[in-house]
């Protein structure tokens, strides 16, 4: 039970201390930040997968399903949001004044 507390209280500092940091991140830094979570995620599916492979108990295989399914919905969503923000910076075709309007047949 001591080790249970142990590894909760672990959690909640390293979640406050992301919290804390990722919070203080400026708009510009957001999709380089993004691609740095991805990779991230990406060593936890790793490690939910290895540890899928050595599974010993029912509340192990939970926690390693559980670990793989939230990576990989972070992972989706961050290609979405970069996907749309890389989006936001490109050129818009420019209508020229001089072109001829098309005639609807």
């Amino acid at each position: 039970m001591a080790d249970a507390i142990f590894l909760v209280g672990i959690f909640l500092v390293s979640f406050l201390a992301g919290y804390a940091l990722i919070s203080r991140v400026p708009a510009l830094l957001h999709t380089p930040l993004m691609s740095m979570t991805n990779a991230i995620s990406a060593v936890v599916i790793l490690g939910g997968v290895v540890l899928l492979a050595t599974v010993r108990t029912q509340h192990e295989l939970i926690l390693a399903l559980a670990a793989i399914l939230a990576a990989s919905f972070n992972i989706v969503g961050g290609f979405i949001i970069t996907d749309r923000m890389l989006k936001m910076f490109k050129k818009q075709p420019i209508a020229s004044p001089l072109a001829k309007p098309e005639i609807e047949k």
